[in-house]
């Protein structure tokens, strides 16, 4: 008789549910968020067991110490686990409960975590890269947007110059809470801006002993930050069952809907990495600036298709997707001729919007 475990983690304490093959509540509890307490748990439970939570950010640190203690383990995604948000009878313990009935029942969405503690710690260096440069750039509109309330006009390269600075308070009012308020915003974001040019360095000394990511760079339009981006995220090529997959997973596929005796609609995968979705973009129209590759080729011929820029270029990203994902799962260089197409003709002619 299986039992299936699920736990509704919170920094201080756990709450556990076990139910059996059945779905009948067998224990429910609560232990301290500590691995000795969780893996006490599992060791009274009878086998085989299954377990399950949500993925959130201990979720890492809980996979990692866990996964050999059960049959099966699965991070789940919570936007999938409807029948918990929706619920109008909503608390700790009873979450934990239909946690664990989903999980018996099969209607989790398995969350992908890393198994090395030193990829975790990368991934999160890479995150943590991305969240420093998006506080530099909020920071920066700020101070865009209070000159331009005086009719004062900048460009973010030119307000980062502080030999430019005193020529743009010149052009103020000459009010001493105005400038003094400006001159903090521009100390926060020369902060920013330094934090931003030290984890660069950083990470790249990190992207460059990684030998996947020393060939990713050779792809057009891949520098080391977007192909270190690319390397953690993706993790692995064998958690996607094909490059399609690989597009939804980076926001770049396309999801397709139908009802009846209605047309097939089709759009943008909504919920995908905002990570990968901006490092492939970005990517591919780095590739089409540059013009003198493969992609650039691609990108021309679906434009004489007459395919929009906009999707043309998300084309392109999907060939750079496919590229690197093939280059990974075959452990091979990067080969110009190889190019892959960027996915089958309905992915990649449909939507001339």
């Amino acid at each position: 008789m299986s039992q299936y475990i699920a736990f509704d983690v919170h920094c201080a304490f756990t709450e556990v549910t076990v139910i059996g093959s059945r779905g009948k509540l067998l224990t429910r509890r609560r232990v301290a968020t500590t691995i000795p307490d969780l893996v006490a748990v599992l060791e009274e439970a009878a086998k085989p067991c299954w377990l399950t939570f949500e993925e959130g950010p201990m979720a890492g640190w809980l996979y990692r110490h866990l996964v050999g203690r059960v049959d099966k383990l699965v991070v789940c995604e919570p936007r999938r686990n409807h029948l918990i948000a929706k619920d109008s009878e909503k608390d700790d313990s009873i979450d934990s409960e239909k946690l664990a009935q989903l999980l018996r029942g099969g209607y989790l969405k398995p969350v992908h975590q890393k198994n090395s503690l030193e990829g975790a710690i990368f991934k999160q260096f890479v995150g943590g890269y991305h969240d420093s440069v998006r506080d530099r750039v909020r920071m920066s509109n700020l101070i865009l947007a209070q000159l331009r309330r005086f009719g004062v006009f900048s460009s973010e390269k030119e307000m980062a110059d502080a030999g430019n600075r005193k020529a743009l308070l010149e052009q103020l009012p000459d009010n001493r809470l105005l400038r003094e308020s400006l001159q903090m915003r521009w100390l926060t974001y020369d902060t920013h801006a330094e934090e931003v040019q030290v984890m660069r360095t950083w990470l790249e000394r990190e992207a460059r002993r990684e030998p996947m990511i020393r060939r990713f760079v050779e792809v057009p339009g891949l520098g080391w930050i977007r192909a270190a981006t690319f390397f953690v995220y993706v993790d692995t090529p064998w958690r996607f069952r094909g490059k399609q997959a690989l597009w939804k997973y980076a926001g770049i596929g396309l999801e397709r809907s139908h009802s009846g005796a209605g047309p097939t609609q089709l759009r943008v995968a909504q919920y995908a990495n905002r990570h990968l979705r901006g490092v492939l973009l970005g990517a591919a129209k780095t590739a089409i600036r540059t013009r003198n590759n493969p992609f650039y080729d691609r990108y021309q011929h679906w434009k004489e298709e007459g395919i929009a820029t906009r999707n043309a270029t998300r084309n392109v990203a999907r060939s750079l997707a496919a590229t690197l994902w093939g280059m990974w799962k075959n452990d091979s260089p990067y080969r110009p001729q190889l190019v892959a197409a960027g996915g089958s003709t309905a992915d990649t002619l449909t939507s001339r919007l």
